[in-house]
């Protein structure tokens, strides 16, 4: 019997939001509906037996035989998805029906206004709301719940909703936990109510599903009702390698990622000894939409001796593999093991170890062995790769082998290019590995700092995302070959840039014309000298060997950071028409102001703003009146 009292709710702001987007955008692919309810049902089954041995005192000890059941009620228009697992409480339907807590929920919001309807559904599990993906196809959804630490005689809770804003809450009688979901469907999603149909659905997307999925088959004639097992129902990495078909391991991963596509690669693998596990580690194809939210767990999920303890285990891989999926199976930890108790075991970190190198090495591999894979992975993933650098330093040297970068002579924004085979091309007499920090491609690779490499066809890497700076801190060489910002002083690269011009004499000619710079400017630079790296352009500033760049500086500074005032190294091109028109003047004043000029567009190319650009301003119009 149903409680009389019933009480009605209303639904949080985003979840009328995405309700209205389910029901109303949602068209491409409604069977993911199933898919959904099926894999909470296991969640549910999941938790029950984890909490079964973490916490035996809260539940009773008869024997425990998890199972999903179906029922597809074709006269009632209705499917029915059942399950003995945990259950919920009334607060819990609250939270967890009524309201999204997850963080992040306007922007995945928005994000999802702004996507084909094609690449929606995908996201629906990922954000872990897939129970309301039920009213694509339901226009009124029951849910009767009851918690599994509650007593026979307590109630359960029935939920009820249509989806138009609100939902109602009240008890009703039941000696049963676990979860039943009641879906009345609208008139026009008849499909559903075959079981060939639900049967295909399960085999598609649930087949590897460890708990039995069952559906009801009435036989008319005896008027018996028997139940038909749909899935395997045995944990698929437990298999044999050999016996597991390259389908089967791209449908498991659309399981437990609720991601549409197929994973670009993976690896499984069952190691004895001192250490004894399974692992079945994927590589997606393309990040998640909450990937640069930090604050949103990833991780893997984590079994021991076969039994489910968590979701999102953190602690065996480094936050920069945080685009990995899979699941670990250790024999070795112990069943009732907390998530503060792993971050502190010693064999948690060998694992991590351990896992770590192996997606390395499965990167590497796919390197060496399809570019044009690898390549896609790079351009979804290359930046999160970076943080490793920073993150890793005993894996430095296989990260390094994962960079590509793009560069003068890649000739394109994408990043293509790896350190090998930059090496590979480099010029007689190159000792450094040179490279250029900036806001975008487009400025890098107009940087009058490039001149004389692209002359003499010395190849230097444009990186202009925002991490590279930061990266660049960590990367100091490759193969024992030092990187060289092109921006920063660097007495080697004379040799290498040797020019006729560049010889002492011609460097005794302008010591006066330098001198007086250096009165002119006085403290605002560090030095002024004379260089040969310019072509077209007549003068660029520098920051020294141990000085913060000016690329760092704008980092600090658009993190509200204090930074130090950097003093520029002025060079002079003396072979620049504008400079030797300056040389010539004997106007005190005038000189001075082109020389200032020159000092403040130098800065103005190289920061992009100036302190004062009015004073420039008014000192180039002054200059052009004369």
């Amino acid at each position: 019997m149903k409680d009389k009292n019933k009480k009605i709710h209303v639904f949080k702001s985003e979840v009328k939001e995405l309700l209205h987007l389910m029901i109303h955008s949602l068209y491409s692919n409604k069977e993911i509906f199933l898919r959904e309810l099926i894999s909470n049902a296991s969640d549910a089954i999941e938790k029950l037996r984890f909490e079964k041995l973490y916490n035996p005192e809260k539940y009773t000890k008869n024997t425990y035989i998890p199972k999903i059941q179906i029922s597809v009620k074709k006269t009632e228009n209705e499917i029915i998805i059942s399950d003995n697992g945990i259950g919920m409480t009334e607060k819990e339907v609250i939270n967890n029906l009524g309201t999204i807590a997850k963080s992040g929920t306007k922007s995945f919001l928005n994000q999802m206004k702004n996507i084909k309807n094609q690449e929606k559904n995908e996201f629906i599990g990922q954000f872990g709301v897939g129970f309301y993906s039920s009213f694509i196809v339901s226009e009124k959804v029951s849910v009767y719940t009851k918690h599994a630490s509650a007593k026979k005689t307590e109630s359960g809770i029935l939920w009820i909703s249509e989806g138009k804003g609100e939902y109602s809450i009240e008890k009703f009688s039941t000696k049963e936990h676990g979860t039943k979901i009641v879906l009345s469907l609208k008139p026009s999603e008849q499909e559903f109510l075959d079981n060939w149909k639900v049967k295909q659905i399960i085999k598609k997307y649930s087949d590897h599903i460890s708990i039995p999925i069952e559906i009801d088959n009435y036989d008319k004639k005896t008027k018996i009702i028997s139940w038909e097992k749909i899935n395997e129902a045995q944990a698929l990495w437990t298999q044999n390698k050999n016996n597991i078909k390259k389908k089967d391991y791209q449908e498991f991963y659309k399981y437990i990622t609720h991601d549409s596509e197929k994973p670009l690669t993976w690896s499984h693998n069952t190691v004895e000894g001192n250490q004894e596990y399974i692992s079945l580690l994927y590589i997606p194809k393309k990040a998640t939409w909450d990937m640069w939210h930090r604050e949103n767990k990833h991780g893997l999920k984590l079994y021991v001796k076969h039994v489910f303890i968590m979701d999102e285990a953190t602690q065996f891989l480094p936050n920069y593999l945080r685009f990995v999926k899979g699941i670990i199976d250790s024999q070795d930890l112990p069943l009732n093991i907390s998530r503060e108790i792993l971050q502190d075991s010693s064999i948690t970190n060998i694992l991590r170890k351990t896992l770590t190198k192996r997606i390395l090495k499965i990167l590497h591999t796919l390197s060496l062995d399809n570019d044009k894979k690898y390549q896609k992975f790079w351009n979804i993933f290359g930046l999160v790769i970076k943080e490793g650098l920073a993150e890793d330093s005993e894996n430095q040297k296989i990260i390094a082998n994962l960079l590509r970068f793009s560069s003068i002579q890649v000739g394109s924004e994408e990043q293509t290019l790896s350190l090998k085979r930059y090496i590979d091309n480099m010029v007689k007499g190159q000792n450094k590995i040179y490279f250029l920090t900036s806001d975008s491609y487009k400025s890098a690779l107009n940087s009058p700092h490039l001149e004389i490499f692209k002359e003499k066809k010395i190849d230097v890497l444009l990186l202009s995302d925002r991490i590279d700076e930061w990266m660049m801190n960590y990367l100091t060489d490759y193969n024992n070959i030092k990187f060289q910002s092109v921006s920063k002083a660097d007495d080697s690269l004379k040799e290498l840039i040797s020019n006729q011009n560049n010889n002492n004499d011609d460097k005794k000619i302008f010591d006066n014309f330098i001198e007086k710079i250096k009165k002119i400017l006085k403290n605002k630079v560090k030095d002024v000298r004379i260089t040969y790296r310019l072509n077209n352009t007549p003068a660029i500033v520098l920051t020294d060997t141990n000085d913060m760049s000016t690329q760092m500086a704008k980092i600090f500074s658009a993190a509200g950071q204090p930074i130090p005032k950097i003093k520029y190294i002025l060079e002079i091109n003396p072979t620049h028409p504008l400079v030797k028109k300056i040389q010539k003047i004997d106007n005190e004043l005038e000189f001075s102001n082109w020389i200032k000029i020159l000092f403040e567009q130098s800065v103005l190319a190289e920061k992009g703003t100036l302190e004062n650009p009015h004073i420039f301003i008014n000192r180039l119009n002054t200059l052009l009146l004369q």
